[in-house]
């Protein structure tokens, strides 16, 4: 029997490159086909990090809003890829700009329809699309996390179209379109600006709008705990978006090419790893306790960190880069809360703290070969490169900032005063499971409609 598998596996093996290529058999067009399934894969990797938004929010939050937390990310990832097709796309990569105007936003690829297959040799335009579409949602589940258990379902709806053809594509394209912090030089390899700390000042904005939630905050200042109601969905969470990453920022890569792919995953794998042991020493050392969320908030915001510096520093520095995240997050999760943000998932520290970081460590640890491989930038200020790089990467992350939460603040403060952005009180104690949806994610585990969790 097994002579006989060993057999049909040989004659497989040696047909398939026959009948796969029988029209072009070069080089370029198998260059092509691995390159394609690669940006396939890591595309299904980073949109499949939504099932570990989905269980971050949910295990981080109440019982009462899981059934919320689950089914706005569906809708919300359906309703922006509609609009990211129909409008994102097009301001975020357009080519059909004038000169100036190409500087500041795409105009062109609306209501994109693409080539049934690439004809050039190049990876299909379709599976680019598909890869930079799961970049986008995972801003915008990002941004959701200032939004937790007091925003009305009306607001993700209004929020999603604004971000993702606007505020979302406009920074892409300044760091990723060509254009003028592109040609500045800019490093952001995976998008700890573009995707992290743009969805991190979404939910800043969104916060400061909202207020706190009920009981988070006493009259003297001080905080109460509420507690998500699922820790292991945290940290299963935290496993999938870790495993989702090498798609995040290996799949950045965009090709096969030389295995620069694996450089690039090794670097991330290291960030992430210093990250969750720097948070959770951190946490044992100031608190007494090893922290079990401060050590996952860590493994991300090694992540977030790494994912700007992954293919432009050497692996001692992707250690160094995740341990100071994984102290960052510890300390700003503090600070948030003793300025009184509310901010139950934590996206302004792992996301956002982090996501200034990794972007600024470009600055000091890139290195001169690096940057010339992946053709972005110049070397950092640790290895000889001055101070033009942290420079560049310091106006990056400032007008990124600054753009994201104005931008996200003026569309969320219009939503405030036309319908209304947050529940009723009554609706935030019962839940949103019932007061949006008219049903519980846990209908067994609620027995009464003011049962509040």
């Amino acid at each position: 029997m097994m002579k006989k598998c060993l057999i049909a596996v040989c004659a497989l093996l040696l047909l398939f490159p026959t009948i796969a290529f029988a029209d072009d058999p070069s080089a370029t067009t198998l260059n092509m086909g691995l390159n394609a399934l690669w940006v396939m894969l890591a595309g299904i990797l980073v949109l499949l990090m939504q099932g570990g938004f989905i269980l971050l929010e949910a295990g981080s939050t109440r019982m009462k809003n899981a059934g919320h937390v689950a089914g706005k990310t569906i809708f919300t990832l359906g309703l922006g890829s509609i609009v990211y097709w129909a409008v994102g796309y097009g301001i975020s990569f357009g080519g059909d700009a004038s000169e100036a105007l190409n500087k500041f936003m795409g105009l062109g690829s609306f209501f994109f329809d693409p080539a049934v297959a690439s004809a050039d040799g190049s990876t299909p335009t379709t599976l680019f699309f598909i890869f930079q579409l799961a970049f986008a949602a995972v801003s915008l589940s990002i941004a959701w996390g200032g939004f937790a258990e007091r925003a009305k379902l009306s607001s993700y709806l209004i929020f999603t179209l604004f971000f993702i053809s606007i505020i979302y594509p406009v920074i892409a394209h300044w760091i990723w379109g060509g254009g003028w912090l592109a040609k500045d030089g800019a490093q952001d390899f995976a998008g700890s600006t573009v995707v992290h700390l743009t969805g991190a000042i979404g939910a800043l904005a969104a916060t400061i709008l909202l207020k706190p939630r009920i009981g988070k905050f006493n009259k003297d200042g001080s905080a109460n705990g509420i507690l998500g109601h699922n820790q292991v969905f945290t940290a299963l969470a935290v496993l999938l978006l870790w495993i989702g990453w090498f798609g995040f920022n290996a799949g950045s890569t965009v090709a096969v090419g030389d295995g620069f792919f694996g450089y690039v995953a090794f670097n991330t794998q290291l960030g992430a790893a210093a990250g969750a042991v720097a948070a959770l020493l951190i946490s044992w050392l100031v608190t007494g306790k090893a922290d079990i969320t401060a050590m996952l908030n860590g493994a991300l915001a090694g992540l977030v960190a790494i994912t700007a510096s992954c293919a432009f520093v050497v692996p001692w520095a992707a250690v160094v880069i995740g341990l100071v995240a994984g102290v960052l997050v510890f300390f700003s999760a503090k600070f948030f809360e003793k300025i009184k943000v509310d901010d139950p998932i934590f996206a302004l520290s792992v996301h956002g703290a982090a996501g200034v970081w990794g972007t600024l460590a470009n600055g000091l640890f890139a290195t001169e070969q690096l940057a010339g491989k992946v053709g972005v930038g110049q070397a950092g200020l640790f290895y000889g490169g001055g101070w033009h790089q942290l420079g560049v990467q310091a106006l990056s992350v400032a007008v990124c900032g600054a753009f994201a939460f104005a931008a996200s603040f003026i569309v969320l403060w219009v939503v405030k005063q036309a319908i209304g952005f947050r529940v009723t009180e009554e609706q935030e104690i019962i839940g949103l499971d019932l007061s949006e949806h008219g049903n519980y994610g846990y209908p067994e585990q609620m027995k009464k409609a003011g049962t509040s969790a």
